[in-house]
């Protein structure tokens, strides 16, 4: 491969530049200022701030509610990433299998892609709707008396179900991919050695998407956690108090809402120090069991 020389050294970093001002003005201008707000109290008309040290820290991490709810986004983000994947790899497997009219299949699942989170939330309120909603009428039959909106876990169900609708396509669409960047050798030297369809997938197959699965699954953990604000700020907007939501709608409850910045502040950096622990073990421990080829 041929080497791209550079007549000034100057020039290369001219080229990275308005990459790294995105990066310093969008993300570390703004994590120093969340660190640096998160030691103070701030006045909500903006007349000063006090400094209180580790106190926003400590008020989080031992109130009861903020407990409560980092024991919900765990069980939703396990849940939303769990379901999400592995329907989607389901649907992927199925569409590789069609020979007539796949072009239609693929285009049906994939089109939910195009929807945007806060419309997904909308047409999933309008399906859980008490008056009009099929699910609700569906639940009724098997005596399931649904509320969402009213009640805490047919608020959770309805989040997790949304969620999951709107996620399905995105893991459908690279799995699909992976399936179908598989050789053709390869697919026919594992039939001659193993009949079994099931069996054949699982040593097979699956090892060779895992390089796939690896990505989808920090995406997929990343869009649980933060990408599907909109959707939950949707259903529970207006709603009674005890309505299941996420940390990361809990920072914008209480910066926006309630205008303490400080304690919005330290939640937001909790979550970042979460996620940045969480983006560790996925790389140091679960990479090791990807097999690239």
């Amino acid at each position: 491969m041929k080497r791209v020389q550079f007549n000034s050294s100057v020039l290369p970093y001219l080229f990275l530049l308005p990459q790294m001002l995105v990066v310093v003005i969008f993300f570390y201008w703004p994590s120093v200022q969340a660190i640096q707000s998160s030691f103070y109290i701030e006045d909500p008309f903006g007349f000063g701030s006090t400094f209180v040290g580790t106190a926003n820290y400590t008020d989080a991490l031992f109130s009861v509610e903020y407990q409560k709810i980092a024991r919900f986004t765990l069980v939703f983000t396990v849940l939303v990433t769990f379901l999400a994947l592995s329907i989607g790899l389901l649907l992927a497997v199925k569409a590789d299998a069609v020979i007539r009219g796949s072009s239609a299949y693929k285009t049906l699942l994939i089109c939910v892609y195009a929807i945007a989170p806060p419309v997904a939330g909308l047409i999933g309120m309008m399906f859980f709707d008490q008056h009009i909603g099929p699910f609700v009428h569906m639940a009724s039959y098997l005596g399931w008396d649904m509320k969402v909106g009213i009640n805490y876990f047919d608020t959770a169900f309805a989040m997790v179900t949304v969620a999951v609708w709107k996620q399905i396509p995105y893991n459908f669409i690279f799995f699909l991919s992976g399936l179908q960047g598989i050789p053709a050798s390869i697919r026919e030297a594992a039939a001659i050695d193993c009949r079994s369809g099931s069996r054949r997938f699982w040593t097979v197959i699956l090892p060779l998407l895992t390089p796939t699965a690896f990505f989808l699954l920090i995406i997929n953990i990343t869009y649980a956690l933060f990408d599907t604000f909109p959707v939950i700020d949707v259903m529970v907007k207006d709603k009674a108090a005890n309505n299941p939501i996420t940390l990361v709608y809990k920072v914008f409850l209480d910066g926006f809402r309630g205008n303490d910045l400080g304690s919005s502040s330290a939640q937001s950096v909790i979550l970042m120090v979460v996620v940045f622990a969480l983006t560790i073990v996925q790389f140091r421990f679960i990479e090791r069991r990807v097999h690239y080829g």
